[in-house]
């Protein structure tokens, strides 16, 4: 049996890629949260704030469309690696977010190589598009190529797509309509995201 009102996902990527930003977005969203102005909701530790970085993993829950998504930020430091994999064992999936600019980075291939070991299908978010010097095909590509290089299934290597400005609160899975979106200043809408979520990241038994 399969609880298709659930999903469990993970969300992973290298340190100040804009993780914690998208999940803000995600919670105004769909209104997990009551302060609209409020920022870094999951950055909760005085230490977490004060240097701009997850430490502890911590589970926030929403509701979209009638559907519960539990999520997990994980730390994107290195030395948290431990954190990072335990969290995963939790999750059914991941969102795996990378900045538009830097590409994959060392931390990316650390906790990317656990989650695909454990099975976990990826969605992969490239963020920041809205970032001088962004190159979002390229930083595509350059994840391609570290899945194929971490030994992922044909199965996780077809990905699904999503770009998004965690900042602005946006995010689409075709480009240049989100860089219309973006010019347009539109309001915040990270709905494309969920639904990659409800479609590709399996109910739990």
């Amino acid at each position: 049996m399969k609880r298709e009102n659930l999903r469990n996902i993970a969300i992973i990527a290298h340190v100040d890629h804009g993780k914690t930003t998208l999940v803000d977005a995600m919670l105004k969203q769909t209104h997990a949260v009551k302060d609209e102005g409020a920022d870094l909701i999951m950055d909760s530790m005085d230490l977490e704030r004060e240097r701009g970085i997850t430490i502890k993993a911590k589970n926030a829950s929403l509701i979209y469309e009638g559907i519960k998504i539990n999520i997990v930020d994980t730390p994107g430091h290195a030395d948290f690696g431990g954190e990072v994999e335990r969290t995963l064992k939790m999750a059914d999936g991941v969102l795996l977010l990378v900045d538009a600019k830097e590409g994959p980075m060392p931390q990316t291939k650390f906790v990317l190589k656990k989650a695909l070991q454990l099975g976990h299908r990826a969605i992969v978010v490239i963020n920041k598009v809205d970032k001088d010097g962004a190159q979002p095909d390229e930083t595509l590509n350059k994840t391609f190529d570290l899945f194929v290089k971490l030994g992922a299934t044909d199965h996780q290597l077809d990905f699904p797509v999503i770009y998004a400005s965690g900042v602005k609160g946006l995010a689409d899975k075709d480009l240049e309509t989100l860089k219309k979106k973006i010019s347009a200043a539109a309001e915040p809408d990270v709905s494309p995201l969920f639904k990659a979520i409800i479609e590709y990241i399996p109910a739990p038994a």
